[in-house]
């Protein structure tokens, strides 16, 4: 019964990482998320994430029941620890005894502080996406786990739960590059059919080719220093002035001299 409802929780936890293609995604609460899940399904007192963006650290998120604890452990490790190790090496870090690197001087300040709350193991899984490395997550454990059965399932388990994660955040980067690049094209499109509107119905007030009132509204921009689109937006609300539209249409009296058509 213990295993079926850690598995249901384990389900449940890897399609809440998929979901992440939707406008209102919090990166931060993912990313807590994530680290609550390790603490509710590992043997884990708390649980950390490091996110990494070229090199440099853009965030460092923990979980929710012990996240000062988390937090000063990870911002414990500027100078070495699990999480960078991982990241750098893009390897999980296998669970190792605090005290151990403590006596071996193995990342000295970290060990000394997780001493300070108690944590007798800890390891670290990379945060990736196929080659793309976006961080590292870090666990620290009340039991020793090193050299176990149990550390070397936590540490897959960890692994997983950091992979779909990884790949969740991926996929939303994508959606909101994709979103992006749809919206410009949308704003481009609005902009291109009120030029056209704009365009047609000055060419039919003034009689004109729809052509010389495209002319018209392009040297009317340019000379005021204004976006096409702003100029056929006027037009259209009725706030353009119309006589000095007219003075650069070409061909017609007052506006600039035409060639030959």
């Amino acid at each position: 019964m213990h295993h079926t409802t850690r598995e249901l929780r384990l389900a449940t936890a890897l399609v809440e990482a998929a979901d992440t293609l939707h406008d209102d995604f919090d990166s931060a609460d993912y990313v807590r998320r994530l680290a609550d899940r390790c603490v509710e399904l590992l043997t884990a007192r708390a649980a950390g994430v490091m996110l990494v963006d070229g090199g440099r650290e853009v965030s460092l998120v923990g979980c929710s029941e012990q996240e000062h604890m988390a937090l000063d452990l990870l911002r414990s490790q500027h100078s070495g620890g699990p999480c960078l190790e991982s990241y750098g090496s893009g390897r999980p870090v296998p669970p190792v005894a605090v005290d151990t690197a403590r006596a071996a001087s193995r990342w000295p300040e970290f060990t000394e502080r997780a001493l300070r709350h108690d944590i007798v193991a800890t390891y670290a899984v990379p945060l990736r996406c196929r080659e793309q490395l976006l961080g590292a997550v870090n666990v620290f454990t009340p039991v020793p786990l090193d050299g176990s059965p149990d550390g070397a399932t936590e540490l897959l388990m960890a692994q997983l739960l950091a992979d779909c994660a990884a790949h969740g955040l991926r996929n939303n980067m994508l959606y909101d590059r994709c979103r992006t690049v749809s919206g410009q094209l949308r704003q481009a499109l609005s902009s291109r059919i009120r030029v056209e509107q704009a365009k047609g119905m000055l060419a039919e007030r003034w009689q004109v080719h729809p052509d010389r009132a495209f002319t018209a509204l392009r040297r009317y921009a340019r000379s005021r220093q204004q976006a096409l689109d702003e100029v056929a937006r006027a037009v259209l609300s009725g706030t353009a002035n119309d006589s000095e539209l007219l003075r650069d249409v070409p061909g017609t009296s007052g506006g600039p001299a035409d060639g030959p058509s």
